[in-house]
């Protein structure tokens, strides 16, 4: 049956047919623009609200403000990884189960429990990690390394975000499965009125009520809660398979093991990025405030085609699960081998044009020499490295779309198991260079290791296809061994 006909008889409201075409079998090209353009704007408009953020609290001309900011930041990256832990694992899974419900529709309500589950889940995981921060507040501030005039306004800013923990974990979740459906435009308009809400509560919480960082954590709260009351309001509306009911609940070995299988990846993942973070800017600082400075900026002006990068390799996941949970092999395939080419022309196209004006691009956020011929060598590193983390995202994402939880937890983590000896050997062997291409390396290294991976596991995937599920993979290969 022609798949647009078939889901025009389930009586599905148009937004749905049209997504749900793009998954199931709309031009490859098609399905890619209409699946990652979305995230990748989005995540440009969000690293823009930092810089206006960060912005707004400067204009108060209080160096302890900011540092309270940059100081909180590992604990807003470690409740965003609480809340990918169900979305990233329940999404994946949710594109997966409406595959195969095109084959078999009694797959329906496995997706309403994984959906609940994912959901319930991170607001309950939150409450949790919220409520544990907020008795160990103080000490957490002291572990962040807040010392003197920063205690309070870190306290402050440390403090309600925590309070909004179970809201901002639900509302992370809650884009990965609204994307799960292929309603990467959705997202994108819940993103960027999240961005404009947030803008304006800043404006009132910290220019005109004068509340400080706290406004700033606050905006960032209610922001979130607009994100969370939007999404599920859409779901409820447009999803006739997604339920957010708590009735569908469950901690049934079906939907546990599939979901936190491939979430924990991002925790740990998120984990060691807040680590090698922290390294890396100690190394770094020991050489003065110039390497760091020039690091900042680099790592800035490389975040564009990063992003775009992302919005491929996050945007293309759905098609990947709802192509191998629907079993079609080409479909699959082409869409891997379309996505390899896209980011592989990003990539290059863009490093080409930064790296081939990288003196002037660089000049216009610092003019001190010295710190330019740093930065020159900063940059390039950076977009080496950039193109080897964009085709091992790709291949992370494919693991994960698959429902491969070990060969995707392995992806997240070696970055920075192999990260931290690498810039620390770096570092003693050749000093600041060692550092500054540490990084690159260490990309390298994981792409071939996601290279050698992605061999090993072909057999698995291609089981897989046949049984439309990663267990069913297992059994297949073993019945083949047998």
């Amino acid at each position: 049956m022609n798949t647009t006909t078939h889901l025009e008889s389930e009586g599905m409201p148009d937004p749905v047919r049209t997504n749900r075409w793009y998954l199931s079998s709309a031009p490859i090209i098609s399905a890619l623009v209409h699946l990652c353009v979305p995230m990748a704007a989005a995540m440009i408009v969000g690293a823009i609200y930092n810089l206006v953020n960060a912005g707004v609290i400067g204009s108060l001309h209080d160096t302890a403000l900011l540092a309270a900011i940059t100081l909180g930041s590992p604990i807003l990256g470690l409740v965003m990884a609480v809340g990918n832990v169900f979305g990233v694992g329940g999404g994946a899974m949710i594109s997966r189960l409406l595959g195969r419900a095109e084959q078999e529709p009694a797959q329906v309500d496995g997706i309403k429990r994984v959906s609940s589950f994912a959901v319930w889940g991170a607001v309950m995981a939150g409450t949790v990690v919220g409520g544990i921060g907020l008795l160990l507040l103080h000490p957490l501030v002291a572990l962040l390394g807040a010392t003197a005039a920063a205690v309070p306004p870190t306290t402050a800013f440390v403090g309600v975000m925590l309070a909004f923990v179970p809201v901002l974990a639900a509302a992370v979740c809650l884009e990965q499965i609204v994307r799960a459906e292929g309603a990467a435009r959705q997202v994108m308009v819940g993103l960027i009125a999240s961005v404009v809400a947030n803008v304006v509560f800043d404006v009132l919480f910290i220019l005109v009520l004068h509340w400080g960082v706290a406004g700033a954590a606050l905006s960032m709260g209610l922001a979130n809660l607009g994100v969370v009351g939007y999404f599920a309001f859409w779901l409820t509306r447009h999803s006739e398979h997604v339920s957010l009911a708590p009735r569908w609940f469950t901690l049934s070995p079906t939907v546990l093991r599939p979901v936190l299988g491939v979430g924990v990846g991002t925790l740990l993942q998120s984990a060691f990025l807040i680590v090698t973070s922290l390294v890396l800017n100690n190394l770094a600082a020991g050489y003065g405030d110039g390497p760091l400075a020039a690091m900042g900026v680099a790592v800035r002006i490389a975040q564009v085609p990063e992003f775009l990068l992302m919005g491929v390799t996050i945007g293309v996941l759905p098609l990947l699960a709802y192509s191998y949970g629907k079993g079609d092999q080409a479909r699959l395939s082409a869409a891997l081998r379309a996505s390899f080419i896209a980011v592989g022309g990003i990539a290059l196209l863009f490093s080409a044009a930064v790296f081939a004006f990288r003196e002037e691009v660089f000049s216009a956020f610092v003019s001190d020499p010295t710190v330019l011929v740093i930065g020159v060598s900063i940059l390039t590193a950076q977009l080496v490295a950039m193109v080897a983390n964009g085709f091992t995202g790709l291949i992370t994402s494919l693991f994960q779309a698959t429902g491969l939880a070990m060969a995707a937890t392995v992806m997240s983590v070696t970055q920075g198991i192999l990260f931290i000896p690498i810039v620390l050997l770096g570092n003693l062997w050749f000093g600041l260079p060692g550092i500054i291409w540490a990084l690159t390396v260490t990309e390298s290294a994981v792409l071939l290791v996601g290279i050698g991976m992605w061999a090993a596991s072909r057999r698995t995937i291609e089981a897989g296809l046949a049984g439309g599920s990663p267990e069913r993979a297992e059994e297949l290969l073993e019945q083949a061994a047998g």
